[in-house]
């Protein structure tokens, strides 16, 4: 008796489903018999649904592609950079005179020792002067003391000769490189700068190299387009002394930029008075707070796309409540057959989820088409992310099951005898 019941519960379980699965097909297919129907009516109603998916796709695409712009540009001035500086403090030499509490080439040596992970480093010392190309014919230059390891530091590029090497700094040689606006502006060209010789202060100098930044810093580093870079003990010449305003540091790993930060930054404090001040800059607060920028903005942006779909979803209820009132014939004789309520407000709801889903699903295609092509058909690269696809389709669904209630629940309340009568 047992297995008698469970073989009937079973048997009457498949045919709810087979029942179930022929209510959804057949619905299915009146929907799409009633936008064949209307074919100009039911795309005029998608077309909101498409324009408002569209745009979430290309809000979110618009979004990543800005970020990791903005991410490529500041990580360019110096992939995983710690730059410390000096920010004040004195020591009291001969004569109770003050002098400031600069870093030193020592400072540099002491960090490298003491702290695993550093993979480059460089000190800078700055002046200004006036270079001398002969014929009464000066400019005015920034002169950048630095070791070579300063170009993988700032991560440039070499565009025409070479960067000056250890065995420069060790002989002093009177070499430099010209940042690439410079090159141009004294002698066209960068291929044409290299060799050419100048003198500061009475100084012959050979440009033996020229370079850029990778990608354009917007002002944000030390580098102008006046730029000439020096061997560090070259520079001393001109400024007398072995002090150190700046000192830069490439960590090895991008995990360890802030840790690293920290242990750099006490280990010159415990070199320099107790009142001395040195800050220890990195590009990890920068970078999230252009990522957070990045993110806000495409929150407000798909959010104006949301308003887009919203409205979209009231036409399409609009055009549902139309299409309701000009079919109440068709809806009296569907339940006088036999159809119950439920199966009506499903005929109904179906058709508004079928429609803002269409237009959903056309919208999400374009929208990934376009960022998709250009990575395709050019050498730049358009992230697209998955979820915006995701977002749109959920967001046209969840649109057409609100919006397609109200006229799916006025077809199942009308009342057949009327419904029949009606003209």
């Amino acid at each position: 008796m047992a297995t008698t019941a469970q073989q009937q519960g079973s048997f009457e379980g498949t045919l709810r489903s087979a029942k179930t699965s022929m209510v959804f097909s057949e619905t299915l297919q009146l929907a799409i018999d009633s936008f064949r129907a209307s074919k100009v009516r039911s795309l005029l109603t998608m077309l909101g649904m498409i324009i408002g998916s569209a745009s979430i796709v290309l809000v979110v695409t618009v979004g990543l592609t800005g970020k990791q712009y903005a991410i490529q540009t500041i990580s360019s001035l110096g992939p995983n950079l710690v730059e410390m500086q000096y920010s004040g403090g004195t020591t009291i030499g001969p004569n109770n005179t003050s002098t400031p509490d600069y870093m030193t080439r020592e400072d540099e040596d002491a960090v490298r020792e003491a702290v695993p992970g550093i993979a480059y480093s460089s000190p800078m010392l700055e002046t200004h002067a006036a270079i001398s190309m002969g014929e009464g014919r000066t400019k005015d230059a920034l002169l950048l003391g630095v070791s070579p390891q300063y170009k993988d530091v700032r991560n440039l590029a070499v565009v025409a000769g070479r960067f000056f090497d250890d065995q420069d700094a060790i002989a002093h040689e009177k070499v430099c490189v010209l940042i690439e606006p410079f090159a141009k502006a004294l002698y066209g060209s960068a291929q044409n700068a290299v060799g050419q010789t100048f003198t500061i202060v009475g100084i012959p100098f050979t440009v033996v190299g020229v370079a850029k930044l990778r990608i354009t810093d917007f002002g944000q580093s030390e580098l102008s387009d006046q730029t000439a870079l020096i061997p560090y003990p070259v520079a001393r010449y001109f400024t007398g002394r072995d002090d150190v305003k700046e000192i830069f540091f490439t960590m090895r790993d991008p995990m360890d930029v802030t840790s690293g930060a920290d242990k750099i930054t006490r280990i010159i404090q415990s070199r320099h008075k107790p009142t001395s001040v040195y800050k220890a800059q990195t590009l990890v607060d920068v970078l999230e707070v252009m990522g957070q920028i990045a993110t806000s903005l495409t929150y407000v942006l798909t959010a104006a796309a949301f308003i887009t779909l919203v409205v979209s979803g009231v036409g399409i209820m609009n055009s549902m409540l139309a299409n309701v009132s000009a079919r109440i014939r068709e809806i009296g004789i569907r339940k006088a057959l036999g159809a119950t309520r439920r199966e009506v407000r499903m005929q109904f709801l179906t058709e508004a989820v079928t429609l803002s889903l269409g237009g959903g699903l056309i919208g999400t295609l374009l929208g990934l088409a376009l960022p998709l092509s250009i990575s395709f058909l050019t050498p730049f690269h358009i992230p697209v992310s998955p979820w915006s696809a995701v977002i749109a389709l959920s967001t046209s669904t969840l649109v057409g099951v609100i919006f397609g209630t109200v006229p799916a629940n006025r077809a199942a309340a009308l009342d057949p005898v009327e419904t029949l009568k009606y003209e």
